[in-house]
């Protein structure tokens, strides 16, 4: 039996198949079609439960497909049961990444006291205690969110990009603008690491996300990267649901 994972982002889409537990492969797609699934239909006949999260709408056209030809098939959303506790106090407002990247981390550090950041399109810091439970966490601009909102906003600052090249302190505008960027990021998640360290014991930090080796070699640090926590977590809802239907 194998599942597969379709996790439809801001700015990508991902599918994977598991075989249970077990990632075989995921892949990056632009855009996700019928096509697509009846490939993988083919190629992978004993492929029956799927789990879909987007953060955009998706097209009846897939829908119909995912529900008709699948054995067990479900999309993410606030109502979906889920193998820890969210205490949350809006679900419904809580992004599935971030739901999903919180019970991939506690399926991976299982009864532990667990700090997700995701360095993506936002910068977003979860928490999950020992108790399995999502507590909450914040949310703040991405790298190239800032980069974007300075030229954007401003009349005259330039568009620049990140660099692993940079200082503490810019002597032209460019330098100013990335030193800026990057180390105010820098001082963030490290504030913010050291803020949870005092309130939660034996803390298990995990970053994922497309920005996230560029900060984790810079911050002093032990991280767990994970690029595929999302899609773990997504896999761990669909074998919870398929277990309890």
């Amino acid at each position: 039996m194998l599942n597969l994972v379709i996790d439809i982002g801001n700015s990508r889409t991902k599918i994977a198949l598991f075989n249970q537990h077990d990632l075989m492969f995921n892949v990056p797609i632009e855009q996700l079609t019928v096509n697509h699934l009846k490939m993988l239909k083919d190629e992978h006949p004993q492929l029956n439960q799927a789990i879909l999260s987007s953060v955009k709408p998706v097209n009846d056209e897939l829908l119909q497909f995912l529900s008709g030809n699948f054995d067990f098939f479900i999309e993410l959303d606030h109502r979906t049961e889920i193998p820890i506790k969210n205490l949350y106090e809006t679900p419904e407002t809580l992004g599935k990444d971030r739901l999903a990247a919180a019970v991939g981390a506690n399926e991976l550090f299982h009864d532990q006291n667990i700090l997700i950041i995701d360095a993506g399109t936002a910068i977003t810091y979860d928490l999950v205690s020992e108790k399995n439970e999502f507590i909450g966490g914040n949310i703040s601009p991405g790298l190239q969110m800032r980069f974007k909102a300075l030229n954007q906003f401003t009349g005259k600052l330039p568009l620049v990009n990140h660099s692993d090249d940079f200082q503490h302190i810019g002597r032209n505008t460019t330098d100013a603008i990335r030193a800026g960027v990057q180390n105010g990021i820098l001082y963030e998640i490290a504030q913010t690491i050291e803020l949870f360290n005092k309130n939660y014991q034996n803390l298990q930090i995990v970053m994922t996300g497309g920005d996230s080796i560029f900060f984790d070699k810079k911050l002093n640090y032990t991280i767990f990267v994970h690029f595929n926590i999302t899609l773990i977590g997504l896999n761990r809802i669909l074998e919870y649901n398929a277990k309890n239907k």
